[in-house]
């Protein structure tokens, strides 16, 4: 069986790495032939075009840069798409749009060709070391058939929907990264600025109760299963500590964007009458203003959880 790869990028570069020492068979291609060279060495072989590296191959991958890149490879003159085959699989690896995925995904479907979002997570060190999760939306029976191919680049390759779920998952997932890394650079500055040595901060805040938790983990008892009783916190003392927070901050001169927002949340929260209801009852808010009901069974949440350990 042979493998295509497009784009050998620091990301591209590891993974189809990894697919070679798996002892996988390679066709390759790039925007630039030395980004190959050491692939080529290894037994790669180079194709000129997208359309050749389909016609050769059972599969194939892409990791580029975004939507405009996957376009141009896939819908493009001797793109992917002109060289598909019936049965072919074509994983994108790419952060990409859902509506990109989507059309690509119904245009390998005319030729009876199999499209999948594949984003991965875990950086270039992830890349390098097959330390990745990889997150996976199309025909689940097509995935399974490919699962092993996966499981050479990455130790976390997981089904998530059909296609375009692994988009958005990995958007949501990247973008909540960067708000928390916007709100950490708040409170930290608040807190030197205070006077508190940086890494005696960081020791510090990383053994309380948000530190020791996974990020995503904190969804689990509240969130997720819509259930706000009894309280673990309550909103009304998450509000007075906020109200604090940025209390301080104004003292110091130190602007707090992320927590201004923060606590207008909380105020129209307890503005509802629900101060003695947790703290994360002010996600609800949003839940109204996105137009969705979140409710799912704490079973569900409890054999994911078992799952992973």
């Amino acid at each position: 069986m042979k493998i295509g790869f497009i784009g050998l990028g620091t990301m591209g570069a590891f993974m189809a790495a990894s697919l070679q020492k798996s002892q996988y068979k390679l066709v390759v291609t790039d925007i630039r032939r030395d980004a190959a060279k050491r692939h080529l060495e290894n037994g790669a072989e180079w194709a000129d075009t997208p359309k050749s590296v389909a016609e050769q191959c059972d599969i194939v991958f892409t990791s580029l840069p975004g939507p405009p890149d996957v376009e141009k490879v896939v819908f493009g003159t001797d793109g992917l798409l002109a060289g598909a085959h019936a049965g072919m699989a074509y994983f994108d690896l790419s952060t990409n749009s859902q509506a990109m995925v989507r059309r690509v995904n119904a245009a390998l479907a005319e030729k009876k060709a199999f499209g999948f979002d594949a984003p991965v997570s875990g950086g270039p060190k992830g890349a390098e070391t097959g330390k990745l999760a990889i997150w996976v939306g199309g025909d689940k029976a097509e995935y399974d058939k490919h699962k092993k191919v996966l499981d050479a680049i990455g130790d976390q390759a997981a089904y998530i929907g059909p296609i375009g779920s692994a988009s958005v998952a990995k958007l949501v997932h990247n973008m909540a990264g960067y708000a928390i890394q916007t709100a950490l650079a708040e409170v930290f500055t608040m807190g030197v600025k205070a006077g508190v040595e940086p890494l005696g901060l960081w020791k510090a805040v990383r053994q309380g109760a948000g530190g020791r938790r996974r990020t995503f983990d904190g969804l689990i008892d509240q969130f997720l299963p819509g259930t706000f009783e009894p309280p673990a916190f309550s909103l009304k003392l998450a509000h007075k500590d906020v109200t604090l927070a940025t209390a301080l901050a104004r003292e110091l001169g130190v602007p707090m964007r992320m927590a201004n927002l923060a606590l207008d949340e909380l105020t129209e929260a307890l503005n509802r009458g629900w101060g003695a209801r947790d703290s994360r009852v002010a996600m609800l808010l949003q839940e109204e203003r996105a137009g969705v009901k979140i409710a799912v069974p704490p079973d569900k949440i409890q054999e994911v959880i078992k799952q992973d350990a």
